[in-house]
């Protein structure tokens, strides 16, 4: 008989048992091959075309440029130096040095304005000082936002060092990135090669952990 709950209404049990067979070890490995074969074929599906011996050479060269390090190694995979000459390697690794530099900047500007330090004075004619404004993207964009006027000389400022100053202005530039011309040198010529190659990675490492924190 049912058991009989509280309020005096009979319930009905009923349990489905589901009987199934374990595979064997050989049945595991037929599945493990279905799988690798639809993996294999997906990629293949999806996979660029071969471009060539001078291709492969190129990306081979690539392979061992700077900031292919371990543990990714030589890591495209957008497949951006695919068919990419060294003019193209050249220009991304430019562009990746600037913005890695721009996100160091942007980086510590965050983490000095979190900690309560901020310019002394009073950022415009109607006595609102710096530290009265929020920090982080709240700072230009919001209710308590800087004027407008000071978002457009910060851009304009920026604009000017894009167009005139953080570039090669001399073309006595070594390697992409090098914005020295002729001027700020820190020291630089005095160090030997190997020196060199192990400032410029670390300067790229840092820019690229800038870039994922900012």
């Amino acid at each position: 008989h049912p058991p009989q709950n509280p309020t005096g209404i009979h319930l009905e049990h009923r349990v489905d048992i589901l009987t199934f067979s374990v595979p064997d070890q050989s049945q595991i490995a037929n599945m493990k091959l279905a799988i690798a074969a639809l993996l294999a074929g997906s990629a293949a599906a999806f996979a660029p075309a071969q471009s060539g011996k001078a291709s492969t050479a190129l990306n081979m060269a690539f392979e061992s440029e700077l900031g292919a390090q371990p543990p990714l190694g030589f890591f495209d995979p957008l497949g951006m130096l695919a068919d990419a000459d060294q003019e193209r390697f050249d220009r991304l690794r430019y562009v990746e040095v600037k913005h890695g530099r721009i996100a160091q900047l942007a980086f510590l500007g965050q983490i000095v304005t979190r900690n309560g330090i901020h310019l002394s004075g009073n950022i415009d004619y109607a006595g609102n000082s710096f530290d009265s404004f929020p920090n982080g993207w709240a700072a230009i964009s919001g209710p308590d936002a800087i004027p407008q006027a000071g978002l457009l000389q910060i851009v304009a400022f920026v604009g000017i060092l894009e167009l005139a100053v953080m570039k090669d202005v001399t073309g006595e530039g070594e390697f992409p990135g090098d914005f020295r011309n002729g001027a700020l040198d820190f020291g630089w010529d005095t160090f030997d090669e190997e020196t060199k190659l192990s400032k410029r990675a670390i300067e790229l490492n840092n820019g690229r952990a800038a870039m994922m924190g900012i």
